[in-house]
């Protein structure tokens, strides 16, 4: 299994994890069989690992709510859905802005073009 995230969610490396990350949801791989989704509630790293502790995941006899990382690994957290908007927004006003620039040298060609008539 080689499991990289969904087009909603960006790559961070585990060892880039920290307080304001708690609360958000999270996926990664946690070995070569297992992927885990979950919502972080606790980070704790050394200089070579990193310690995630997920909300609502333990008590289930396949689930655990604690894994290790390497500070190297790759977690995926989901994409702010503002900062998104936001992105998806400032591109649709460019679009818009560009198409009546368009329509405005559009018509000011034809203006040009009955005045000389």
């Amino acid at each position: 299994m080689n499991y990289s995230g969904s087009p909603s969610e960006k790559s961070v490396a585990a060892g880039d994890l920290d307080r304001s990350h708690i609360g958000q949801s999270v996926s990664f791989q946690a070995n070569d069989f297992t992927v885990v989704f979950g919502t972080i509630a606790g980070i704790a790293r050394t200089d070579a690992q990193v310690y995630v502790s997920l909300q609502g995941v333990g008590g289930g006899t396949h689930l655990k709510d604690e894994y290790d990382l390497p500070v190297g690994h790759n977690v995926y957290l989901q994409m702010d859905p503002l900062s998104s908007a936001g992105k998806s927004l400032s591109e649709v006003e460019r679009m818009l802005k560009e198409k009546f620039d368009e329509i405005k040298n559009n018509l000011r060609d034809r203006d040009q073009k009955s005045d000389s008539q």
